[in-house]
Protein backbone atom coordinates (compact mmCIF):
# COMPACT_ATOMS: atom_id res chain seq x y z
CA UNK A 1 0.00 0.00 0.00
CA UNK A 2 2.89 2.15 0.74
CA UNK A 3 4.29 1.66 -2.48
CA UNK A 4 0.98 2.32 -4.70
CA UNK A 5 1.17 5.77 -2.38
CA UNK A 6 5.08 6.69 -3.61
CA UNK A 7 4.04 5.52 -7.13
CA UNK A 8 1.06 7.89 -7.47
CA UNK A 9 3.28 11.17 -5.98
CA UNK A 10 5.79 10.13 -8.02
CA UNK A 11 3.38 9.97 -11.24
CA UNK A 12 1.85 13.54 -10.13
CA UNK A 13 5.40 14.49 -9.69
CA UNK A 14 6.43 14.04 -13.17
CA UNK A 15 2.88 15.39 -14.27
CA UNK A 16 3.77 18.93 -12.62
CA UNK A 17 7.29 18.71 -14.24
CA UNK A 18 6.37 17.99 -17.75
CA UNK A 19 3.74 20.77 -17.56
CA UNK A 20 6.70 23.31 -15.86
CA UNK A 21 8.78 22.57 -19.04
CA UNK A 22 6.32 22.68 -21.44
CA UNK A 23 6.31 18.64 -22.33
CA UNK A 24 9.65 18.41 -23.04
CA UNK A 25 11.82 16.26 -22.88
CA UNK A 26 9.01 13.65 -21.48
CA UNK A 27 6.30 14.58 -23.36
CA UNK A 28 7.30 16.37 -27.59
CA UNK A 29 4.76 18.09 -29.22
CA UNK A 30 3.05 15.07 -31.19
CA UNK A 31 1.33 17.84 -33.29
CA UNK A 32 4.42 19.62 -34.23
CA UNK A 33 5.11 19.24 -37.53
CA UNK A 34 8.60 19.16 -39.71
CA UNK A 35 8.59 20.98 -42.95
CA UNK A 36 11.83 20.75 -45.62
CA UNK A 37 13.18 22.93 -48.17
CA UNK A 38 15.66 22.15 -51.17
CA UNK A 39 16.39 24.56 -53.70
CA UNK A 40 19.49 23.71 -56.81
CA UNK A 41 19.96 26.16 -59.77
CA UNK A 42 20.53 23.59 -62.48
CA UNK A 43 21.64 20.10 -61.21
CA UNK A 44 18.85 17.58 -60.46
CA UNK A 45 21.35 15.25 -58.94
CA UNK A 46 21.60 17.80 -56.13
CA UNK A 47 18.00 18.12 -56.14
CA UNK A 48 17.97 14.50 -55.00
CA UNK A 49 20.67 14.40 -52.63
CA UNK A 50 19.19 17.58 -50.81
CA UNK A 51 15.82 15.26 -50.56
CA UNK A 52 17.27 12.30 -49.37
CA UNK A 53 18.93 14.49 -46.53
CA UNK A 54 15.89 15.89 -45.17
CA UNK A 55 14.03 12.63 -45.23
CA UNK A 56 17.39 11.16 -43.70
CA UNK A 57 16.37 14.33 -41.23
CA UNK A 58 12.85 12.43 -40.40
CA UNK A 59 10.55 14.84 -43.46
CA UNK A 60 7.91 13.22 -44.46
CA UNK A 61 7.84 13.20 -48.36
CA UNK A 62 5.00 14.66 -48.54
CA UNK A 63 6.12 17.98 -46.45
CA UNK A 64 8.96 18.42 -48.97
CA UNK A 65 8.80 21.98 -50.81
CA UNK A 66 11.19 22.17 -53.99
CA UNK A 67 12.08 25.20 -56.35
CA UNK A 68 14.07 23.86 -59.01
CA UNK A 69 16.12 26.55 -61.57
CA UNK A 70 15.76 29.12 -59.47
CA UNK A 71 18.44 30.77 -57.67
CA UNK A 72 19.33 31.90 -53.64
CA UNK A 73 19.16 35.34 -54.69
CA UNK A 74 15.69 35.08 -56.27
CA UNK A 75 13.74 36.00 -53.66
CA UNK A 76 10.38 34.80 -56.05
CA UNK A 77 10.93 31.11 -55.31
CA UNK A 78 7.26 29.31 -55.19
CA UNK A 79 8.37 26.59 -53.65
CA UNK A 80 10.36 28.54 -50.73
CA UNK A 81 6.73 30.75 -50.40
CA UNK A 82 4.82 27.85 -50.10
CA UNK A 83 7.39 25.86 -46.93
CA UNK A 84 6.83 29.09 -45.51
CA UNK A 85 3.23 29.27 -45.70
CA UNK A 86 2.75 25.47 -44.39
CA UNK A 87 4.88 26.11 -40.97
CA UNK A 88 2.93 27.12 -38.19
CA UNK A 89 3.66 27.94 -34.08
CA UNK A 90 5.79 24.77 -33.14
CA UNK A 91 6.45 23.43 -35.92
CA UNK A 92 10.35 23.12 -37.51
CA UNK A 93 11.56 24.01 -41.20
CA UNK A 94 13.94 21.97 -41.96
CA UNK A 95 17.02 22.55 -44.62
CA UNK A 96 19.94 20.84 -45.58
CA UNK A 97 22.45 24.04 -45.67
CA UNK A 98 21.74 27.80 -44.80
CA UNK A 99 23.08 28.80 -48.61
CA UNK A 100 19.61 26.37 -49.82
CA UNK A 101 17.62 29.01 -47.59
CA UNK A 102 18.87 32.19 -48.82
CA UNK A 103 22.19 33.86 -50.60
CA UNK A 104 22.18 37.13 -49.09
CA UNK A 105 22.85 38.02 -45.08
CA UNK A 106 19.80 40.75 -45.37
CA UNK A 107 17.80 37.66 -46.80
CA UNK A 108 18.68 35.11 -44.38
CA UNK A 109 18.03 37.27 -41.26
CA UNK A 110 14.63 38.24 -42.63
CA UNK A 111 13.91 34.51 -43.26
CA UNK A 112 15.02 34.00 -40.02
CA UNK A 113 13.66 36.58 -37.93
CA UNK A 114 10.44 35.94 -39.57
CA UNK A 115 10.03 31.98 -38.44
CA UNK A 116 11.40 32.89 -34.85
CA UNK A 117 8.54 35.80 -34.50
CA UNK A 118 5.74 33.07 -35.55
CA UNK A 119 7.54 30.50 -32.86
CA UNK A 120 9.00 28.41 -36.02
CA UNK A 121 12.06 26.44 -35.68
CA UNK A 122 14.72 26.99 -37.86
CA UNK A 123 17.07 23.62 -38.80
CA UNK A 124 20.19 23.62 -40.48
CA UNK A 125 20.99 20.33 -41.39
CA UNK A 126 21.47 19.20 -37.71
CA UNK A 127 21.63 22.15 -35.92
CA UNK A 128 18.64 24.30 -34.42
CA UNK A 129 19.13 27.39 -34.61
CA UNK A 130 18.01 29.05 -31.86
CA UNK A 131 18.40 33.13 -31.66
CA UNK A 132 18.48 33.33 -28.00
CA UNK A 133 21.89 31.94 -27.98
CA UNK A 134 24.90 34.70 -28.36
CA UNK A 135 26.57 31.74 -30.12
CA UNK A 136 23.74 30.13 -32.33
CA UNK A 137 23.25 33.90 -33.82
CA UNK A 138 26.62 34.71 -34.73
CA UNK A 139 27.29 30.66 -36.04
CA UNK A 140 23.67 31.65 -38.30
CA UNK A 141 25.55 35.25 -39.58
CA UNK A 142 28.63 33.61 -40.08
CA UNK A 143 27.18 30.73 -42.31
CA UNK A 144 24.78 33.71 -44.46
CA UNK A 145 27.63 35.96 -44.49
CA UNK A 146 29.91 32.99 -46.38
CA UNK A 147 26.95 32.05 -48.27
CA UNK A 148 26.81 35.90 -49.35
CA UNK A 149 30.30 35.47 -50.36
CA UNK A 150 30.02 32.38 -52.36
CA UNK A 151 27.78 34.81 -54.60
CA UNK A 152 29.71 37.46 -55.08
CA UNK A 153 32.77 35.38 -55.61
CA UNK A 154 30.42 33.52 -58.59
CA UNK A 155 29.76 36.83 -59.84
CA UNK A 156 33.84 38.46 -60.03
CA UNK A 157 34.78 35.13 -61.36
CA UNK A 158 31.84 34.87 -63.93
CA UNK A 159 32.48 38.77 -65.58
CA UNK A 160 36.57 38.04 -65.18
CA UNK A 161 36.37 34.68 -67.46
CA UNK A 162 34.17 36.75 -69.80
CA UNK A 163 36.85 39.84 -69.84
CA UNK A 164 39.28 37.27 -70.62
CA UNK A 165 37.07 35.44 -73.28
CA UNK A 166 36.77 38.88 -74.68
CA UNK A 167 40.37 39.91 -74.67
CA UNK A 168 41.26 36.47 -77.03
CA UNK A 169 38.49 37.34 -79.23
CA UNK A 170 36.07 34.49 -78.07
CA UNK A 171 33.13 36.27 -76.72
CA UNK A 172 31.93 39.27 -78.81
CA UNK A 173 29.06 42.03 -78.13
CA UNK A 174 25.73 41.30 -79.59
CA UNK A 175 26.22 41.57 -83.32
CA UNK A 176 23.48 43.78 -85.02
CA UNK A 177 20.70 42.06 -86.64
CA UNK A 178 20.97 44.36 -89.75
CA UNK A 179 24.36 46.20 -90.97
CA UNK A 180 24.52 49.26 -92.16
CA UNK A 181 24.54 48.62 -95.61
CA UNK A 182 21.30 46.10 -95.21
CA UNK A 183 19.79 48.82 -93.17
CA UNK A 184 20.03 51.50 -95.86
CA UNK A 185 18.56 49.27 -98.20
CA UNK A 186 15.46 48.16 -96.31
CA UNK A 187 15.14 51.65 -95.79
CA UNK A 188 15.32 52.45 -99.89
CA UNK A 189 12.37 49.74 -100.22
CA UNK A 190 10.44 50.83 -97.35
CA UNK A 191 10.33 54.30 -99.35
CA UNK A 192 9.51 52.91 -102.48
CA UNK A 193 6.07 52.09 -101.08
CA UNK A 194 6.25 48.95 -102.71
CA UNK A 195 6.87 46.34 -99.30
CA UNK A 196 5.01 46.03 -96.69
CA UNK A 197 6.51 46.07 -92.97
CA UNK A 198 5.62 42.43 -92.81
CA UNK A 199 7.21 41.63 -96.35
CA UNK A 200 10.26 43.61 -95.17
CA UNK A 201 10.18 41.74 -92.14
CA UNK A 202 10.34 38.10 -94.37
CA UNK A 203 12.34 39.31 -96.98
CA UNK A 204 15.28 40.56 -94.46
CA UNK A 205 14.42 37.78 -91.99
CA UNK A 206 14.21 39.68 -88.67
CA UNK A 207 10.73 40.62 -86.56
CA UNK A 208 8.47 43.35 -87.38
CA UNK A 209 9.57 45.58 -84.36
CA UNK A 210 13.39 45.22 -85.88
CA UNK A 211 11.85 46.59 -89.13
CA UNK A 212 10.39 49.69 -86.91
CA UNK A 213 13.34 50.22 -85.22
CA UNK A 214 15.35 50.28 -88.49
CA UNK A 215 13.15 52.63 -90.07
CA UNK A 216 12.85 54.73 -87.10
CA UNK A 217 16.68 54.98 -87.15
CA UNK A 218 16.93 56.36 -90.53
CA UNK A 219 14.25 58.70 -90.17
CA UNK A 220 16.40 60.36 -87.28
CA UNK A 221 19.45 60.23 -89.17
CA UNK A 222 17.52 62.11 -91.91
CA UNK A 223 16.63 64.94 -89.96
Amino acid sequence: MHEAGQAHASHIARSLIVSNVGGYPYAPDVTATRIGYARCSTDKQDLAVQRAALLDLDVAEDRIYLDHGLTGTTRARPGLDQALAAVRAGDTLVVPKLDRLARSVPDARAIGDSLVARNVRLQLGTMIYDPADPLGKMFFNILATFAEFEVDLLRLRTREGMAIARAKGKLKGRAPKLSPPRQAHLGKLHAAGEHSIADLAELFEVSRATVYRVLERIEVGAR
